[in-house]
């Protein structure tokens, strides 16, 4: 092939897939998936090994994971969990089972990174779910 045609071919091939690689660079703080995302499901399987360690004190899981344009994510990474224990292993089993719809404002079917808190043991009341949940946000997702 012809150096020449062969550089402008790779150009090619390289400029269309920039497009696709920057959209699932945006990170989406929970809070706001909403505008991109909608989950579908309600409940969802989750794999809970007969002896895990810490998973009967409160603690969280932080998993992080890109919403391919078909609404299953993808790429999913425990990111942190509190206490030390096996919360990781559950959370990423939940998440990899949910399902998501675009929003009306994605008309694209647009991929985006966020994450999500699986929060375990939790009090009750919206007060100490947050203090449970909050060592286990993650920095750098817009707001």
């Amino acid at each position: 092939m012809n150096p020449t045609v062969r550089r402008l071919l790779f150009a090619t091939l390289l400029a269309a897939g920039l497009p696709a690689a920057a959209q699932s660079q945006h990170r989406v703080d929970p809070q706001h998936l909403y505008d991109y995302w909608i989950l579908l499901n309600q409940n969802v399987a989750v794999d809970v090994p007969n002896s895990a360690r810490n998973v009967n004190q409160p603690g969280c899981a932080a998993v992080s994971y890109m919403i391919g344009s078909d609404g299953v994510p993808r790429n999913l990474k425990v990111e942190k969990v509190a206490p030390e224990g096996d919360f990781g292993q559950i959370a990423m089993s939940a998440v990899s089972n949910f399902r998501y719809g675009p929003a009306l404002s994605n008309g694209n079917h647009d991929p985006v990174n966020t994450y999500y808190v699986v929060p375990f043991n939790a009090p009750s009341d919206a007060a100490g779910q947050k203090k449970v949940m909050a060592p286990c946000h993650l920095p750098g997702y817009e707001n």
